[in-house]
């Protein structure tokens, strides 16, 4: 990452600047306590980048919950939002990114959103053998 930082250090920069910008809250549940490879790190990063520029300019969320965690299965990265919530139908570019973003780091990202109750954007990223 940028300056030699770890995710979870580039990830409480963002996350905190993020959430001035736009008044919306941010709870952190959980960060990375271990080293994620940089190509990992990147992945993970450009995601909830995404993750939330869906939630400031579509969700109407008032708090945003993010939680990435590292370990012996691999890496889990959860971006849940108290909006409006969305039919997947309706599922647009940044979706079809972030799902692109996981691919490329072996990964795969699931998507749950119910009308009125928010969404939840789940990324997981098996460890390699």
């Amino acid at each position: 990452m940028r300056g030699g930082r770890s995710l979870a250090e580039e990830l409480e920069g963002y996350l905190s600047e993020w959430g001035e910008r736009t008044g919306i809250t941010v709870e952190t549940w959980a960060l990375p306590s271990s080293d994620v490879p940089p190509p990992i790190a990147r992945g993970v990063l450009a995601a909830i980048q995404e993750a939330l520029a869906n939630v400031e300019q579509h969700s109407g969320a008032r708090t945003v919950s993010i939680a990435v965690t590292a370990g012996k299965s691999g890496l889990r990265m959860t971006v849940s939002d108290d909006g409006e919530g969305f039919h997947a139908a309706d599922a647009g570019r940044g979706i079809t990114r972030m799902r692109a973003r996981f691919a490329e780091i072996g990964g795969s990202l699931s998507i749950n959103s119910v009308r009125g109750e928010g969404t939840t954007v789940t990324g997981v990223v098996p460890k390699r053998g």
